[in-house]
């Protein structure tokens, strides 16, 4: 029996509840017999993959290594997929380098192809990094198939500190989460930004996220971000809002009376 993820509340109790059950239920995820056996095929096929071809060409590896990367939706696009992975990433003009979502970049460097020195497919520990993604990602999205609020909490936990600690600038920080769709979603709700501040100039964009952060965070340095606490400071102010934007809930104090009294208008 499918191990489905569980979620009795919304909003930031809800948040809250899957934060206190966070590891047991992925242990649990991770453990239904369908995750099982693709894990076990990773782990036992993914040192004989020395290409780009070769990992494209084993549907189950490939099902595998997309999905650790929330990629999941190219599957069916193999050779798009091989450009971006025989490509690599040390060349300004490789493909993943030029695509807006940089989640391409990250799926190509984690392989290791497109280099003269051996692919990364081939070093010791490869298997249990990338399933670790696998495990996670797959639970995000089983999460999300029941409340895409706390899948995008669960991403933003996961994405934030990486992208906060990353050598790179400020702005350039900035930018990514504007680039990035789920992000981009966290970051508008919890600063009551409206959907339509990305019709604006870059700049404006930049500097209305940038006063968001400042009223929720106290700094408009992305590297705060890197503090467990901040980014909770973040998600406690999207699910609140979201919730409160999605109007009252079986689960709201006083919704039944909310709910009598709009019936009633």
């Amino acid at each position: 029996m499918t191990f489905a993820p569980v979620l009795p509340l919304g909003g930031y109790a809800g948040w809250k509840v899957l934060q206190a059950t966070l590891d047991t239920q992925q242990e649990r995820f991770a453990e239904d017999p369908a995750q099982s056996r693709d894990r076990a095929y990773f782990k036992e096929n993914i040192g004989a993959i020395t290409s780009a071809e070769e990992l494209v060409s084993d549907y189950r590896l490939l099902r595998v290594a997309l999905g650790a990367f929330g990629l999941d939706d190219d599957l069916p696009n193999r050779a798009f997929v091989e450009k971006v992975l025989s490509d690599g990433v040390t060349d300004d003009d490789a493909l993943s380098n030029k695509l807006a979502d940089k989640t391409y970049r990250k799926f190509s460097e984690a392989f290791g192809f497109g280099s003269i020195l051996p692919p990364l497919t081939q070093g010791p520990g490869f298997a249990d990094k990338i399933l670790a993604r696998f495990d996670q990602q797959a639970f995000e999205v089983a999460v999300g198939e029941q409340d895409t609020d706390m899948r995008l909490a669960l991403e933003a936990t996961r994405e934030l500190p990486e992208i906060a600690a990353a050598d790179t600038s400020d702005a350039t920080a900035w930018l990514t989460v504007l680039g990035d769709t789920a992000l981009r979603q966290v970051f508008e709700t919890a600063f009551s930004l409206p959907s339509t501040i990305g019709s604006v100039d870059l700049d404006q964009q930049l500097e209305a996220f940038r006063k968001g952060a400042e009223r929720v965070l106290g700094t408009s340095e992305f590297s705060v971000l890197q503090d467990p606490a901040a980014v909770e400071d973040l998600v406690h102010a999207f699910t609140l809002k979201s919730q409160l934007a999605a109007g009252p809930s079986a689960f709201t104090r006083g919704a039944s009376a909310v709910t009598l009294l709009q019936n009633l208008v």
